[in-house]
């Protein structure tokens, strides 16, 4: 049953009624990993990001490049790789958005594989979700007593 005529879409649909402007998933976790490569050097270079997204390194080249033309990062090649301040901006946001996402299905006591499944949930939540989430792991892991009746409930409706 649909009320007051919402529209509904494919995650595609979404995707494409976002804009042209929009990040692809690819694209995000390309930033998220140089944000966390660089935080201790302020730069990173190819064959690191490389290493870390499991990919080749004319894949990097290549998405170097789509990225340095939204002015997310300054590249050279065969040089480093910098963020910019709007990518660092975004990176940090990405960063963050994981690693909430990942300390709330802890919480949860999902048991399987946390990482793939953060990695495929993270691209579709927005800012206000994230901040909302981020505020229960908070409240969650400041009240065990909640926590604890939670997954009590839990256990009980899903044996």
């Amino acid at each position: 049953m649909v009320e007051n005529n919402e529209k509904f879409y494919t995650a595609r649909g979404y995707e494409r009624k976002a804009g042209e402007n929009t990040l692809t998933p690819s694209m995000e976790d390309y930033i998220e990993m140089i944000y966390r490569l660089s935080l201790k050097e302020g730069y990173t270079r190819v064959n690191d990001l490389a290493c870390k997204l499991n990919v080749q390194p004319p894949s990097v080249t290549r998405m170097m490049k789509k990225l340095h033309e939204n002015n997310l990062l300054e590249y050279e090649k065969y040089g480093m790789i910098h963020l910019t301040k709007k990518g660092k901006e975004m990176g940090e946001f990405f960063l963050k958005r994981h690693n909430t996402l990942k300390k709330f299905l802890g919480l949860m006591e999902i048991d399987n594989d946390i990482q793939r499944e953060v990695e495929q949930v993270e691209h579709y939540i927005s800012w206000n979700t994230c901040r909302t989430l981020a505020a229960l792991v908070d409240f969650l892991e400041n009240r065990k007593d909640v926590l604890r009746d939670f997954r009590e409930f839990k256990n009980k409706l899903y044996p």
